[in-house]
Parts: C-alpha cells; sequence; structure tokens
C-alpha cells in the first residue's frame, strides 16, 4: 500500500508536465513549419512517456486494489478477534447488564469496514499530501497568491463535513439501545425458536409493525442529517467552483496576452482543477478519518473494558483430591445495580463424596449459589472455602477445570454430536472412546447411535443435513458433557426437567454410582429425585431454612415437607 501511494502521488505531476511538453512541441512544431514527420518525430519521445506513465498508472491501481482486499480480509479477522477475545476475557457480570450491550454494539458496528476506511484513507490522505506538494512546486512558478485563494475556498466545506461528521456519530451512539431491539425483533420474526408461538398467536404482523417504526425513526432521523450535510456541500461546493472559474479566465487572459505558452496554459488549468481537487481531497480525507475515528473510539473503549472478578497475584494451586470439603461461610450476595440480596447469610459446609440437594421457590437463590460455587461470581460478603482456601486463591480458569455444570439453560450447539458431547472436556475432543463412555453415562448414546451419521450427524436445524432432537434427548447430550471432564465437583441445575419420570430415575441412579467418590450438588423440583441426596437444602428469599435428610425434613414438618406432601399429592 505504501508503494503503491507514493508511485500513484507522483503521477498526475507528471503526467501534468509530459502534457504540457506534448502540446509545446506540437506548437513549435506548427510555427516553424518542419513538415508532419519531423514533427511526429520530435514528439513521438513524449507521446512514448504518456504512454508508459498510464500503464503504470493502470497498474498501480490494480495492485491497489489487491492490497486493499487482503487487508480488508486481515483487518476484519484481526478486529473481530479482538473483539471476541475481550468479551471471553469478561465476567459474567457483564453479560447480565444491557450497558454492556451497548458498548459491545458500538465496538462492533462497522468497526472492520472503519478500521479499513482509516488505513485507506491514511494512505490516500498521504497521497494527495504529495501530489499536492509536487503540484505546488509548479503553481509557485505562476502565482502564489492565486493557488492560496483556490486551497482557501475548499476549507469551509471541510469544517461543514467535520461537524456533520461528529453529530452522525453521536445520533448512531446514542441510538445503540434501540438498535439492539431492531435487531431483536428481526431475529425474533426469523428464528426457528420463536416461529411456532409467532405464527400460533399471530404475532408476525405486530412485531412487523414494530421493527418498521424504528426503522422509519431512524431513517428520518439519518436523513434529517444527511439533507443538511448534502446542503451545506452544495453551497460551499459552489465558492470552491467559482474561484477554479475565477482562476480559469485569468490563466487564458495570460495566454491570449503571450505571458505564458500553449503548453503553460494546458499545464497550469489542469494543475488547477487537480490543485483544488486533491485539496478537496485532502480536507474530505481528513473529515473521513475523523468521523472513522469517532466510531473506532468505540472499540477501544470496549477493548479497554477489564473484568471485575480479582485473580490472585500468586494463586494456589487447585487440589486433586479434595479432602475438606467446600464451605459456605457467611456468604451473601447481590448482583450489579440491584438492592435487593440474592442470597443472604448463607453457612453450608459440603463433605468430600457428598451428594447435596437444592430446593426451593423459582428466584429463591438457587442457580445464584451454584454461580457463587462455579465463582462465575464473588460473594458480596464471606468467603467460600475449597479444602480450607477461597475460591478466590485459585486460578479462574484452573478452578473451573476442576468442577463439571450443566444449567438448565444449557447450549445446544448446532454442530456434531461428537463436538456436543466433547465440549465438555475441550481437550479430549479428539478421543471418541471416552466421549462415547460419556455419552452411554447419560444416557445419549442410543440417541446418537440412531442418528444417521451416528456421532458425525450435525445437531439442530441451523445447517444442512442437521438433526434436531427432543428436549428430553438435548438434556442426555448436555448431561454427557458434564460427565467428560475427571473433576471432583459435578453440578447439575435441573438438569433433567426435559426427561420424563423413569428416564429420570435411571440417570440418577446411574449418576449417583457414577459420582460415589465425588462431590455433587443437584437443583430439582421433582422431590423423587432429590430425596437420593444425602442432604436437602431448602432455599427461602435467598436464605438457607431447612438442611437435612428426607426423612428429618419430612419429620420437621416444614416447608420442605408441605412442598414434598403437596407434589405426592398430585401423582395419587
Amino acid at each position: 500500500m505504501a508503494a503503491c501511494t507514493l508511485v500513484g502521488a507522483l503521477l498526475p505531476a507528471s503526467q501534468a508536465w509530459v502534457g504540457k511538453l506534448i502540446v509545446d512541441a506540437v506548437v513549435t512544431a506548427i510555427n516553424t513549419q518542419v513538415g508532419a514527420q519531423a514533427g511526429l518525430r520530435a514528439v513521438l519521445p513524449l507521446l512514448l512517456a504518456e504512454f508508459g506513465l498510464l500503464l503504470i498508472q493502470s497498474v498501480n491501481a490494480q495492485a491497489r486494489t489487491l492490497a486493499e482486499h487482503i487487508l480488508h480480509a486481515r483487518l476484519n479477522l484481526a478486529i473481530n478477534t479482538r473483539i471476541i477475545r475481550k468479551a471471553l476475557e469478561l465476567d459474567l457480570a457483564h453479560f447480565e447488564n444491557a450497558e454492556f450491550y451497548d458498548k459491545l454494539q458500538n465496538a462492533r458496528r462497522e468497526a472492520d469496514w472503519r478500521g479499513l476506511q482509516i488505513v485507506n484513507g491514511g494512505f490516500y490522505v498521504a497521497q494527495n499530501i504529495v501530489t499536492l506538494l509536487s503540484f505546488g512546486a509548479l503553481l509557485i512558478r505562476f502565482s502564489p497568491w492565486l493557488a492560496l485563494i483556490l486551497f482557501a475556498a475548499t476549507i469551509p466545506a471541510f469544517l461543514a463535513q467535520s461537524r456533520f461528521a461528529e453529530l452522525n456519530f453521536r445520533v448512531l451512539s446514542w441510538r445503540a439501545p434501540e438498535a439492539r431491539r431492531l435487531m431483536y425483533l428481526e431475529h425474533l420474526l426469523t428464528d426457528y425458536d420463536a416461529v411456532k408461538e409467532v405464527k400460533l398467536f399471530n404475532l408476525g404482523e405486530p412485531l412487523l409493525g414494530r421493527y418498521a417504526d424504528l426503522f422509519w425513526k431512524f431513517l428520518r432521523e439519518d436523513q434529517g442529517i444527511a439533507q443538511k450535510r448534502s446542503l451545506a456541500s452544495l453551497i460551499w461546493g459552489l465558492l470552491a467552483t467559482l474561484s477554479y472559474y475565477g482562476a480559469y479566465a485569468w490563466i487564458v487572459w495570460r495566454a491570449v496576452g503571450n505571458t505564458i505558452t500553449l503548453g503553460d496554459m494546458t499545464l497550469y488549468l489542469g494543475i488547477f482543477r487537480g490543485s483544488q481537487n486533491m485539496f478537496e481531497a485532502v480536507l474530505s480525507g481528513l473529515s473521513e478519518l475523523y468521523e472513522n475515528g469517532l466510531f473506532m473510539s468505540n472499540l477501544f473503549a470496549f477493548l479497554e473494558l477489564e473484568p471485575e472478578m480479582i485473580v490472585a497475584a500468586e494463586p494456589r494451586p487447585v487440589p486433586q483430591t479434595i479432602s475438606a470439603g467446600l464451605e459456605f461461610r457467611d456468604v451473601s450476595f447481590r448482583y450489579a445495580g440491584q438492592e435487593t440480596w440474592a442470597l443472604r447469610h448463607i453457612n453450608l459446609s459440603i463433605r468430600p463424596g457428598e451428594k447435596i440437594a437444592l430446593v426451593g421457590p423459582n428466584g429463591a437463590g438457587k442457580t445464584s449459589l451454584i454461580k457463587l460455587l462455579t465463582r462465575l461470581y464473588d460473594p458480596t460478603e464471606g468467603r467460600i472455602l475449597l479444602d480450607g482456601v477461597d475460591l478466590r486463591d485459585f486460578q479462574p480458569n484452573e478452578l473451573h477445570q476442576r468442577i463439571g455444570v450443566i444449567f438448565q439453560d444449557f447450549v445446544r450447539y448446532h454442530l456434531a454430536a461428537a463436538e456436543n458431547v466433547g465440549f465438555g472436556q475441550i481437550e479430549h475432543l479428539g478421543d471418541r472412546p471416552r466421549i462415547e463412555q460419556a455419552a452411554a453415562k447419560s444416557g445419549a448414546d442410543p440417541v446418537i447411535r440412531a442418528l444417521p451419521e451416528g456421532y458425525e450427524t450435525t445437531l439442530g436445524r441451523w445447517f444442512s443435513k442437521g438433526r434436531d432432537l427432543s428436549g428430553g434427548e438435548w438434556q442426555k447430550i448436555a448431561l454427557a458433557r458434564a460427565f467428560m471432564r475427571d473433576c471432583e465437583v459435578i453440578v447439575l441445575d435441573e438438569p433433567t426437567a426435559a426427561l420424563d419420570a423413569e428416564n429420570e430415575m435411571r440417570v440418577f441412579q446411574q449418576f449417583r454410582e457414577l459420582t460415589a467418590d465425588k462431590i455433587a450438588v443437584l437443583i430439582s423440583h421433582r422431590f423423587s429425585t432429590v430425596r437420593m441426596a444425602d442432604r436437602i437444602c431448602v432455599i427461602e428469599g435467598g436464605a438457607l431454612s431447612e438442611v437435612g435428610t428426607h426423612a428429618e425434613l419430612l419429620a420437621l414438618g416444614g416447608t420442605y415437607a408441605r412442598l414434598f406432601t403437596l407434589q405426592a399429592e398430585s401423582y395419587r
């Protein structure tokens, strides 16, 4: 790009000078009456030189186009990779904050395109400045004052463009939340998971109406800015045009008065027009660089975000075998920006190999407790200890490797069945026996083997030949991911909600056998499953209200006994 820029910068002045020499040679041949052949011999080298310059210009233009194409692809990868990697570094708390998505929206919007425009625009501005300097060396010979007037006439247009560029940036940045809503409505109207309800509830036209209203609102805002920008460009452009034709008349007058040659007139007319165009291009390029820089500032603001979760300067190694167990010591937690506590004064010890069940109404804090246990969040107050060591003293990635988790909102990867299972331990993605063994433990193996291409079958409907599964079959796949891990703690958050009672009982009987020497934490609303745990913890309003075995809690006659009785009655 730099080489093409330098060549492109020097070509216009070279072509203008050769053009002047051709015109002067022709005029000389006519005035001296040397004859056509002699005149042609005098002009021919100059014609060949001009042809050579045109050939260089064509080759240079193609080389630059190729460089831009390659650069665009590489910049696109570089910028999007940095955005995604930054998102991976950030805590879960960021992803539960609407302001984070506004920043992500602003960072991703046209970031790769703006980056390319800055690089390309920078080279073009440099090229135009070099060309302008070469023109300037020729213009000084004629009239420095006239050149100054021509250049000054383009400055108002530059200032106007810069002002509207900043206004456009501010409008687009302010509308980030509404722009995300527009994208969401479009996704909702075209997504497979939503299409059934959209059709059955006749939501298509109402949602499309909301989409159109937002779209027209954006269009009116953009149109208003574009109209003002066009009017300003027209007015100040006329000023530049008038200054050019004033210079045009001055040059013609000098040529008619024999002050300059016809070749000089041709040269200066071309240079004046070219100089003004170049000066406008430089100022316009600077204005575009300014506008693109404003948009790229959103990218850099996003990349400056830092995780809120503290990482120990000298992290302790996570124990390979748990000897003392897990302990919640006066743990309280609330989400950022929330006044109410999700958990309050939790005190709970879990022994090595113990199976704990968490029960309670929706929103009581069960999943929040799991997020703290897996260190997706840190407690607002209190400590969580593993073998007597605060979880904050471990390296987060290493801690996550020692915990197997399946959440109730597990991911359905629209990829091969083997990958859906193998993602539970990415380091062993190529270990097919281990993948099949994990699938057998969860009951997913017969489901996968019945698919057209077995473990190589693409799941879901996003891609060609993909096969969708039932809710229960997807849950078996998700359970297999948990069994892929050789870990000391396994956490299951409503892992069998989509399974029928018989399959659920079979899975948990096998689950208890497979986790005989491991800590297991289970969240479930089915008490037939919960009663298999060593201890049951009842969470109400973010606090532990009851802890004990199934028999102990029934004897206590509290919340657990009441809920168990209600559920048992519903099966009679």
